[in-house]
């Protein structure tokens, strides 16, 4: 009976124990700075003033800068709504870039241009034909603009295509226009597109014959080119770093 009435006395003290504690209130932490939201930096376009005034070197300076920011993840924010809106009626494109069609290559971000800043075409492996060289002329003569890059880029796939003269379709013909850069390297290994420093050689010698192309086929830009109005000038892409190394 003793026992029963030291067990119930301890029950007891251990109930009432647990009803004077007051349980612990958890507080919620609330942050003392709210996050910004970034502001763009940039709303307006490229005027006419503003591009007339630049030299090609200039331009090439600010490709060399902008993709220097690209590569360090420093991209300029800009307002791309107002700056659509604010470029509707009008264009002044400070220069062409001929780039290949792969979706890795984005143009615009790669240089850290926007809306209105520069014209862009786009074929698989960065060849000139009449449609193209016209847009150039347009671009260059009728627009305004100071400069055309012809912009490769590593691990193309219409450069290793044409170095294994693949046959299919109309893709055969458009490699056509690629083959002679092919056939300008001089390299003693293996030329296949398995051999990497092959592909990059091709890739290079391609950039190369295009600008070749460019100025046999348009006396319009060869002699913009000779009269100092434009640069015609080549880049290759890395697209391990996103750095663009410029050829002389």
């Amino acid at each position: 009976m003793k026992s029963i009435k030291i067990l119930a006395v301890a029950i007891a003290t251990t109930v009432m124990g647990a009803c004077n504690n007051q349980p612990e209130q958890k507080t919620t932490e609330i942050p003392t700075e709210v996050e910004e939201k970034v502001k763009p930096l940039i709303q307006e376009v490229l005027t006419k003033e503003q591009r007339d005034a630049l030299s090609p070197d200039d331009v090439i300076k600010s490709f060399k800068e902008g993709n220097e920011r690209f590569v360090t993840n420093e991209l300029t924010a800009r307002d791309h709504s107002a700056q659509v809106r604010k470029s509707a009626t009008g264009q002044f494109p400070k220069a062409v870039v001929l780039s290949c069609l792969d979706s890795r290559v984005p143009v615009e971000d790669v240089f850290d241009r926007g809306i209105g800043d520069i014209f862009v075409g786009r074929v698989a492996g960065n060849f000139v034909n009449e449609d193209l060289l016209g847009s150039m002329e347009f671009g260059c003569k009728v627009a305004g603009a100071k400069v055309i890059l012809v912009l490769g880029h590593e691990h193309c796939g219409a450069i290793k295509s044409a170095i294994d003269d693949v046959k299919l379709g109309n893709i055969t013909a458009m490699l056509s226009k690629i083959r002679p850069a092919v056939e300008k390297v001089k390299y003693e290994g293996e030329r296949t597109s398995g051999n990497p420093e092959f592909v990059h050689q091709v890739c290079e010698s391609n950039v190369k014959n295009t600008i070749e192309q460019i100025r046999i086929n348009s006396p319009i830009l060869k002699e913009m080119e000779d009269n100092g109005q434009i640069k015609i000038v080549g880049g290759v892409y890395d697209m391990d770093s996103g750095k663009v190394t410029f050829l002389e």
